[in-house]
């Protein structure tokens, strides 16, 4: 089973050493802050407080036995950009770092930090599109420029099959699910009929789901 380090326990960090941990995986919770590192003890499997960018404490708590870093150290940082340097020399294989704003994240990239994330700014942006795209119940984007959507039938997909409706061909876009009364239908075959009420979870680039949107 994988294994996690989660530094900074902030709303960020504390929200992803929750999630892990109740998840079943074994979680190391690192914070200089004593106050979060008690919130956090009898969740997951260890909560330390310590400061990350210290390399011989680092070592000591074996951090290179784990899988997976995930750096959330709040306003400070350079201990954010110190603490992912020291965990790649100390072997974490893949480190997620919240970034403050771009340029800190391409720092944290030349230094080899695996993937970046901006949780205000990305929260920011799916909230937004949450509101104007009026069918959209969800919307998440993964990749520049490509996003994830759940989109309620419309009218016009109502008893037509994923064939007839040719989503692919016309627009680009795949439906990687439909969610209805009874559960979750995953890669739902080109027969699939699309009845109202379903949900559909459709993956394409932006320009492409909007075209989609707009057609349908």
């Amino acid at each position: 089973m994988r294994q996690f380090i989660v530094v900074g326990l902030g709303r960020f960090g504390l929200s992803v050493a929750q999630t892990l941990s109740q998840k079943g995986y074994d979680v190391l919770a690192i914070d200089k802050r004593e106050a979060k590192v008690q919130d956090l003890s009898q969740i997951v499997t260890h909560a330390v407080q310590a400061d990350t960018t210290d390399e011989t404490t680092l070592e000591k708590l074996g951090v290179g036995n784990f899988d997976t870093a995930i750096v959330s150290i709040g306003e400070d940082i350079h201990a954010s950009i110190l603490t992912t340097l020291i965990l790649k020399e100390q072997g974490v294989d893949y480190v997620v770092v919240k970034a403050q704003d771009q340029l800190h994240g391409k720092v944290l990239s030349k230094i080899g930090a695996d993937k970046i994330v901006y949780p205000e700014r990305d929260m920011g942006a799916r909230i937004a599109n949450n509101l104007i795209l009026s069918n959209v119940l969800d919307y998440i984007e993964f990749a520049p420029d490509y996003s994830i959507i759940e989109m309620k039938a419309t009218e016009q997909m109502v008893e037509k099959s994923l064939a007839d409706l040719e989503l692919r061909s016309k627009f680009g876009v795949n439906v990687m699910a439909i969610k209805d009364e009874e559960g979750l239908n995953i890669a739902p075959e080109a027969e699939e009929i699309v009845s109202k009420g379903d949900i559909l979870i459709v993956i394409g680039s932006n320009e492409n789901l909007e075209q989609m949107r707009n057609f349908s």
